[in-house]
């Protein structure tokens, strides 16, 4: 996907670009080129050429010398901003530290330029045959960013790439009602549905859904928080930082006087602006907050490290510690080898203290960097493009955001092939294990936060369907004969692997998936099943899924209208508009352009005449002046 920009008018807080672009300032070639007219204009003769050649002359000096003088002005203007971004905050009452040691930006910095947005392609799950590869195994996974960024490119009118959708992240935006688990149980209940798939006739799609116990936040414990803050060039703009900054004070709304707040902000050099206030201090965290401004260049790397240290310093043995990187997701100076930043969370993490990472803006958005840091950082990444996110995300969701009930949960399906011939996992591509991991300790899986929800999504096809997708194995059991170690019940088995927070062996949960389960007609299933196939359904439109056989918006459009159910916060309904939108988008994009001149070859549309200029036309070969 490919964004192209127009020019903007430039803020004063960086008034080089604005003499670097030119915006209202003659440059040197124009100077130049009307020196040069003025020279030719001697040429043709007479003294009245003389001293209209004197004229242009003294002409292209003055503008040069108001050029000059604009532009020391720009520079000193520039130099005061640039102090001021550097200028270290007041004390506060309580004594925390509440200085930015940000170094001062260069004479010769500029923004950063806007580049173009990086999602990372996914190759989509193929159709496994049940006889040659009857497991399926992956990670869970609870991030929310793929959905909250399409949301945002739908509302500027336009379609994600093709296969950057992940549609497991769309899934696991949206609540369904599963039921709690017990009490003295596992951390979570695991739920099963099979009903008819609404993408292909002879088809069935199975359910699969987990939901952590809820824990209210007044019972959440002590937290010991550090907000990595970006405050470059690049988050100038109102949807990043001005949106970063209410965003914040919506969380730090939510603390006590047991929670502890840091924050370390990123702009040329990392630089600490709180050192371990209380969570209560609200005019402290609100004043800090209001006083960062955008300025300088991205060194991440350095940020992160000085965040661990200060999460490290105030650590709550039993509590939440947990760095929150907030970021349009740039990082282009300092410490920016991945390999060297995973290994830092990694081992952040087998300390006790998580990350989470909330993105902003878009431009020059780094999508794939924020969902492996969370990742890797036993986390969950959430995309922040209106208020009411950050209130879904920060307060409405805190607790599953902050507290994390069970780690490196794992899935594993296998499939009978005496009843199912083929299958697909819908989703989770980036989160696929190989089949021994599953019962390898010592691999890393996704989290679950109290209250999350996650589902998965499986397509198959049973054995006397038919219309496979693949060819007969020649060789094997006959299914016929009776003489199989198959259950004709099962149709799968689910096995789960879990690890409490402060345990390092995991548990296993396993749940066999019965024939009798399915019911006969999609309408018959629950309007959450009907829910979740909608959504998985748009990311396989958006994405260009070739396995849509009987499916298209128009089917998709009847699925979700039919399966709004029990909405509260009006997060389906918004579904449904942004699904039509990206029909009527998806639509627009498919009409013919057609001209409307005929049998001609001008322009369209027509190019602007210059001021006092008639138009012209090959068809008024004497270019005579044209009756208006």
């Amino acid at each position: 996907m490919k964004t192209q920009y127009s020019p903007k008018t430039v803020s004063v807080s960086d008034p080089t670009l604005y003499l670097q672009r030119g915006y209202g300032i003659p440059s040197a070639t124009n100077i130049a080129a009307l020196f040069l007219v003025a020279v030719s204009l001697t040429a043709c003769g007479g003294k009245g050429a003389e001293v209209e050649h004197r004229q242009a002359k003294q002409q292209a000096e003055q503008r040069h010398q108001e050029a000059s003088q604009r532009q020391a002005e720009m520079r000193d203007a520039a130099k005061v901003e640039m102090a001021r971004v550097a200028a270290p905050m007041q004390m506060s009452s309580n004594g925390a530290v509440m200085g930015m040691s940000i170094a001062p930006m260069p004479r010769d910095y500029a923004a950063i330029p806007l580049a173009q947005n990086k999602f990372e392609q996914q190759v989509q799950n193929g159709i496994m045959v049940a006889g040659e590869i009857p497991v399926s195994t992956f990670s869970i996974d609870v991030d929310t960013g793929s959905y909250a960024t399409l949301r945002r490119m739908l509302r500027e009118g336009r379609l994600p790439e093709k296969g950057t959708v992940r549609v497991e992240e769309m899934l696991n935006y949206f609540a369904y009602d599963y039921p709690l688990p017990a009490k003295n149980s596992a951390p979570f209940s695991v739920t099963t549905e099979l009903a008819p798939s609404p993408y292909n006739d002879d088809m069935m799609l199975l359910r699969i859904g987990l939901k952590g116990y809820d824990l209210p936040k007044s019972q959440l414990g002590a937290s010991n928080l550090v907000f990595l803050l970006d405050v470059s060039g690049s988050m100038a703009s109102t949807d990043k930082l001005p949106l970063l900054q209410t965003a914040l004070k919506l969380l730090t709304a939510q603390l006590s006087a047991q929670d502890k707040v840091s924050i370390v902000v990123y702009a040329g050099a990392a630089g600490v602006v709180l050192d371990g206030a209380s969570g209560n201090d609200t005019q402290t965290l609100t004043y800090a907050l209001e006083q960062l401004s955008a300025g300088g260049s991205t060194n991440g790397g350095q940020g992160i490290t000085q965040a661990y240290q200060l999460a490290q310093k105030h650590f709550i043995p039993n509590g939440i510690n947990r760095v929150i990187l907030a970021t349009d997701g740039d990082f282009n100076v300092g410490v920016t080898d991945f390999d060297d930043l995973i290994a830092l969370i990694e081992k952040e993490k087998e300390h006790g203290i998580g990350l989470t990472t909330l993105g902003f803006g878009l431009g020059n958005y780094n999508d794939q960097l924020m969902e492996q840091l969370a990742d890797k950082g036993n986390g969950n990444y959430a995309y922040i493009d209106t208020l009411n996110e950050a209130r879904k995300v920060l307060v409405d969701e805190l607790s599953s955001t902050l507290f994390t009930i069970a780690k490196d949960v794992k899935v594993q399906v296998e499939f009978n092939p005496a009843l199912v011939s083929e299958y697909r996992l819908i989703g989770y591509e980036n989160r696929a294990l190989a089949r021994e991991d599953f019962n390898n300790d010592k691999v890393d899986a996704g989290e679950i936060g109290a209250g999350h929800t996650v589902t998965a999504l499986y397509e198959l096809r049973y054995v006397e369907a038919g219309n496979r997708m693949n060819d007969k194995l020649r060789y094997g059991v006959d299914a016929q004969t009776g003489k199989e170690k198959y259950s004709r019940e099962e149709i799968a088995f689910l096995k789960l692997r879990y690890k409490l927070p402060a345990q390092t062996q995991s548990q296993l949960l396993s749940y066999p998936i019965r024939l009798d389960q399915s019911v006969k007609q999609l309408e018959q299933a629950s309007d959450d099943f009907r829910f979740a196939a909608a959504v998985a359904g748009l990311g396989q439109l958006l994405n260009g899924s070739h396995y849509l056989h009987q499916f298209d918006y128009t089917k998709l459009s009847l699925l979700a209208r039919s399966a709004l159910g029990d909405d509260p916060f009006g997060y389906r309904h918004e579904f449904v508009q942004l699904m039509e939108t990206a029909a009527a988008i998806e639509q627009s994009n498919q009409l013919p352009s057609k001209k409307t001149f005929d049998g001609s070859d001008k322009p369209f549309p027509p190019q602007d005449k210059l001021h006092g200029e008639p138009m012209r036309d090959k068809s008024n070969p004497r270019n005579e002046r044209l009756q208006l």
